[in-house]
Parts: structure tokens; sequence; C-alpha cells
């Protein structure tokens, strides 16, 4: 089940991390790295999708945010859990909701406002690609170490909250 290139033929794929040079400055060194990464992993993942299931990223992403909630969410929920706009939401749900996969269902209270929520084929479907989405994530990873995954996850745990922290304290 191991269709990931091997190490060798990654490191001879140009990306963005192959633009730096050692004179560059490490911190940007490490942001390229990093992004580098983000884009591999998340271009497999969109072309997994696509070739096992016919679907795209942000089509997943909504119905996970859907199955997390049962009751629903309004679309202005979506566009903040998925930061994206409410226009984005709005195709990628309509379409969705043709194939049968989401429902609108009005809000008793406010009758401008609907609730989008998974059908019982949207959960079903929806287990289905989390399964293998979460294989394929396991794959990826599954070439580091416990503790290589562990100190990882850590560190970007720090840098996450260094960066949310200096981005609160800005006016």
């Amino acid at each position: 089940m191991n269709d990931m290139p091997d190490i060798a033929t990654l490191q001879r794929t140009p990306d963005l991390e192959s633009r730096v040079v050692p004179e560059d400055h490490q911190d940007l060194r490490l942001w390229l790295r990093l992004l580098t990464c983000c884009n591999l992993i998340e271009g497999e993942i969109r072309s997994r999708l696509r070739s096992e299931f016919e679907t795209t990223l942000p089509r997943f992403d909504l119905m996970a945010q859907l199955l997390r909630v049962p009751s629903g969410m309004k679309m202005s929920e979506l566009s903040q859990h998925m930061m994206v706009t409410n226009g984005n939401i709005t195709g990628i749900t309509d379409q969705l909701e043709k194939e049968g996969l989401v429902e609108r269902v009005k809000v008793a209270s406010d009758r401008r406002s609907s609730l989008i929520r998974l059908t019982v084929k949207g959960k079903r479907t929806f287990k289905k690609m989390a399964k293998l989405h979460e294989e394929w994530i396991q794959a990826m990873f599954g070439g580091l170490s416990e503790k290589s995954r562990g100190a990882l996850f850590e560190a970007l745990g720090e840098l996450k909250a260094m960066t949310q922290a200096k981005l609160s304290g800005r006016s």
C-alpha cells in the first residue's frame, strides 16, 4: 500500500526549499522547509481525494466540520471554522446538497438562516473518506520515529502559541 516516492526522489524534486542557499538565514530556511512539507502533504491528500472519491479537500473539510456538530452549523460558523468566505461555503454546500450529502434546515427562530448538516448518506460517505484519509496521513508520517513525531508536535505547538501571542499583541 506504500506508493510514496522514496526520500532520494523527493530530495531531487524542486520545491520552495530548493530556492535557499546555505547563506540564507536559518529562520527563512525553516519557514521554507515547513511550507514545502505542508505543500507536499496537502498536494498528496488532494490528489488522493480526487482519485479515490472524486472530491476536493474543501468538500472533505466542510463535511469533517459537520460531522463534529450533528445538529448542523450556520454558513457563517462554517466560514469561521474553515477560514474561508461565506461565498466559498455556499458553493461547496450547493454541490454537496445536489449530491444528497448535506441538507439545509431552516432555523425556526430566524427564517433567514439555515443550518447545514450531513445527511445519512453524507455521514456514511464521509466516514469512508475519513478512514482512508487517516491511513494516508499515518503512512506519510510513518517513517518518522515516535520520538521525532512527538518532538515535531511539541515544537510546532510552541511555534503556534508564540505566533498567536505575537499576532494578538499587534494593533
